[in-house]
């Protein structure tokens, strides 16, 4: 293992690319320390340190920005208007007749795509910045000292400026990555604002250790849990279902083509983590609204019913996820259409008859492997509430993070791997060792 990782920096242009990658992400974030002008910082730790807080939709806003919000910087929006963006523009691609002719324009048509993500990321993050400049001016701490000492027209217009600039240099950061670096940029950004709440997490739970207040045993139980769910979750990730495919020969001029077998292979959790994020939002804002009337009787017992933790707010969560995982995979995997580009270039599943019986067995599989991956993501999605009630966890460990923190990673590893390979040396993710000689 040591010797692949030596071989890595051995290989110019894919060190160029690593380094390259390491530099914007330190770049992001230094930027993540730049205050937005007007707001008291410790008025923000002391409003996002109340019990209950990191329960809520600005709560989970804040751990995909790596606490940005919390810290109210330039950089508080984070990628999340893009992410926003992206989606929408891919849920219109399935319902808008022009987004789905754009998806089929190959390179030309991913242009003007990616050109209106653009747009659209400004236009987002310029309404959720005047939504959090309200909210900024709504905040005081429990000394009832105001998070913005000068409230009005001035600071909302500064503080729309600033965190829509922030996200639009974010987005900027995440292409260049993308194009100049390795790994996908705009999911390496996430990956890094998750990944920094881990060693405060880890330093508070030995500080636990020591204070005597988490046992020694509990603290060993909760580090094997964690080595095992996250393997548990890289398993479930890769796993695949393949279903042969075979083409028949036909001859074009005096070329033959087809006659090779292949496969389509379909993930158990094609989704990815986006079902996750969807039930998260929709049970969290009824919640997050009723917060804002703590006189209420109805809205206080609405807040305890959907407090992670409590049976319906569990029940709901995971009902929620796997409705999600079905909804997201049958908008990005067409069996229709997939049935279709078969029959076009002469490819069938051997024992199943091309069309509409192809389609439908494609759509049965999908059917039969999404729900597994549903119900295990669902599994750790509500982890971190049994993590924190039973082994008195300072951070959450577990949910969207973690998956979000595995995809990117893995995406990263096999970029670097295909870099190792391709050049005969020894990948990270091989078992047997590749013969050849070296290509330095």
């Amino acid at each position: 293992m040591l010797d692949n990782i030596t071989n890595v920096f051995k290989i110019p242009d894919l060190k160029r690319k690593i380094l390259f990658t390491g530099l914007f992400l330190i770049l992001y974030r230094l930027g993540s320390f730049i205050p937005t002008p007007g707001v008291d910082a410790s008025v923000l730790r002391d409003v996002f340190s109340a019990p209950g807080a990191d329960r809520t939709l600005f709560g989970m806003f804040d751990m995909f920005v790596g606490g940005n919000f919390e810290r109210a910087s330039v950089f508080a929006l984070g990628i999340m208007p893009y992410i926003t963006a992206s989606i929408v523009i891919q849920l219109l691609g399935s319902i808008i007749p022009y987004f789905e002719k754009l998806k089929k324009e190959g390179a030309e048509g991913q242009k003007k795509i990616a050109q209106i993500t653009r747009y659209g990321t400004v236009i987002i993050a310029a309404f959720n910045s005047i939504g959090i400049s309200f909210f900024l001016q709504s905040l005081e701490s429990s000394e009832g000292i105001r998070a913005v000492s000068n409230p009005g027209f001035a600071f909302i217009f500064t503080t729309v400026v600033t965190m829509t600039t922030g996200t639009i240099v974010i987005m900027w950061l995440g292409e260049q990555i993308t194009e100049f670096g390795i790994g996908n940029g705009i999911s390496l950004i996430i990956f890094a604002g998750i990944i920094s709440r881990y060693p405060q997490g880890f330093v508070m739970m030995f500080n636990m250790v020591r204070a005597g207040a988490m046992s020694i045993f509990v603290a060993l139980t909760v580090l094997l849990v964690m080595i095992g769910v996250t393997a548990a979750v890289i398993l479930v990730t890769e796993a695949m279902r393949k279903i042969p495919v075979q083409y028949a020969k036909r001859i074009v001029g005096r070329k033959m083509y087809g006659g090779q077998s292949t496969h389509i292979p379909l993930r158990v959790n094609t989704a990815g983590v986006i079902p996750i994020i969807f039930a998260q939002s929709v049970i969290m804002f009824p919640r997050t609204i009723a917060s804002f009337f703590p006189e209420s009787d109805i809205m206080n017992v609405l807040i305890r019913w959907l407090s992670p933790g409590e049976f319906i707010y569990t029940t709901f969560y995971v009902l929620l996820i796997v409705f999600f995982a079905y909804f997201y995979t049958a908008i990005i995997l067409n069996p229709v259409e997939m049935a279709d580009n078969m029959k076009k270039y002469g490819g069938f599943i051997p024992g199943v008859k091309p069309g509409k019986k192809t389609a439908e067995y494609i759509n049965r599989v999908l059917t039969r492997i999404t729900l597994p991956g549903a119900v295990f993501f669902a599994f750790v999605a509500v982890l971190p509430e049994f993590m924190t009630k039973f082994s008195n966890l300072p951070f959450y460990f577990g949910g969207t993070g973690l998956i979000i923190i595995v995809g990117v990673a893995l995406d990263t590893l096999q970029q670097i791997e295909s870099h190792l390979v391709m050049r005969h040396y020894d990948g990270f993710m091989k078992k047997g060792k590749l013969r050849g000689r070296s290509g330095r």
